[in-house]
């Protein structure tokens, strides 16, 4: 991700335009992780998941040998199908092998322990482009092959963990969780603005280089490290609610920040503070698994990724076009996003759990059913 626009733009010569293609083509197999319900009929979870980082970590091994719009296409295809049913194989895990007491806090640590191992990458990504001076085909290559070797060491190290609910292998969407549904929906709106188009602004407006990139990653990473622990223990204290208000009022002022800011420094100020809102997210899987049945984790995991992902899959592409024409309009638009975000946080409960969903527009009665454990 630390190399992606610059390889795009210095290798393959992408435009606004084809950035946008590529962070939609990206967003496909996210859009599609509703899929991964019906292959867990095949395969155990842990095992699925450790295939998918196989996967994942091929596409990006081999990304550097194709420096052009359709090889970045089938490269970042491939990479993504991994990371997406990663991703949704290690909510349903996370939230299935945690209490309810202990979720925020160690979906906290498990970020922090994430960042630490960003932190060791991209740090030495920063040695290969500055100080080894490597081309883009070594740096994808050596560390998409280190990777590669990790996932190995890690699928014949580990025993498989068993589950104490037996999950519900067939899509489920109930009228009750709507909330969570909108809310995650909304958050995979809000990740295309910064994933997307606040890198791009920094190598196509103020010319960061890559190794520039992976600094500012560094230094994510590094507040991530530091703080993710105690945004969870925080969130476990204030709860689900006032967390997300409070990230959605912070990503309101730095989303207008991004569509005014003329210093590179103010830029760099603003991503760093847009990438440590990302923890506060977490309040979102809390939520759902505080209002769940315990048996839906791994059925609603992949349909909130695919819920997460239809914003994610349009909005590259059209804002791209947008972008064309006003980088600025794209960011007041993520405003727009996140006064949207903050008017559905406002309807989360004080203390969510079975029965207790919203505060409002409760699905009762004959015309707005409770749903109290079919399938819709």
């Amino acid at each position: 991700m630390a190399l992606l626009n610059n390889f795009a733009v210095e290798k393959a010569n992408f435009s606004g335009a084809d950035i946008g293609l590529l962070q939609s083509v990206r967003e496909i197999p996210g859009f599609l992780a509703f899929t991964a319900v019906f292959i867990l009929l095949f395969i155990r979870e842990q095992r699925f998941m450790i295939l998918s980082l196989i996967i994942l970590v091929t596409g990006t091994m081999i990304t550097g040998l194709f420096p052009s719009l359709g090889g970045l296409l089938c490269t970042t295809l491939l990479m993504s199908t991994g990371f997406h049913y990663f991703e949704t194989l290690k909510q349903s895990l996370s939230l299935q092998w945690l209490t309810k007491e202990e979720a925020p806090e160690v979906l906290g640590k498990l970020i922090s322990v994430g960042a630490l191992a960003s932190l060791c990458s991209y740090a030495g990504l920063w040695l290969l482009l500055e100080y080894f001076k490597l081309d883009y085909v070594w740096a994808y290559g050596i560390t998409g092959g280190v990777a590669l070797t990790v996932v190995i060491i890690i699928a014949l190290s580990f025993p498989v963990f068993e589950a104490q609910t037996v999950q519900t292998k067939k899509l489920v969407l109930r009228k009750r969780y709507w909330l969570y549904y909108a809310l995650t929906f909304m958050s995979g709106a809000r990740r295309q603005i910064f994933t997307v188009f606040a890198g791009f602004l920094m190598v196509e407006k103020f010319h960061y280089s890559a190794a520039d990139i992976s600094l500012l990653f560094l230094i994510n990473y590094s507040f991530n490290w530091l703080f993710a622990k105690k945004i969870g223990q925080l969130i476990g204290k204030v709860g689900e609610r006032k967390a997300l208000i409070f990230e959605y009022i912070g990503l309101g002022v730095v989303f207008t920040g991004y569509a005014f800011v003329c210093s590179p420094e103010w830029a760099a100020a603003l991503y760093v503070v847009d990438h440590l809102f990302f923890a506060l997210a977490l309040a979102i899987k809390t939520y759902f698994q505080k209002i769940a049945d315990p048996a839906d984790m791994a059925s609603t995991a992949g349909v909130s990724f695919t819920i997460n992902h239809i914003a994610a899959v349009v909005i590259p592409v059209t804002f791209g076009m947008v972008w064309l024409i006003s980088p600025s309009a794209v960011f007041l638009m993520g405003t727009g996003m996140a006064v949207v975000s903050l008017l559905l946080s406002l309807n989360i409960p004080e203390h969510p759990q079975e029965g207790n969903e919203v505060r409002m527009f409760k699905w009762t009665g004959k015309n707005l059913a409770s749903d109290t454990g079919g399938q819709q």
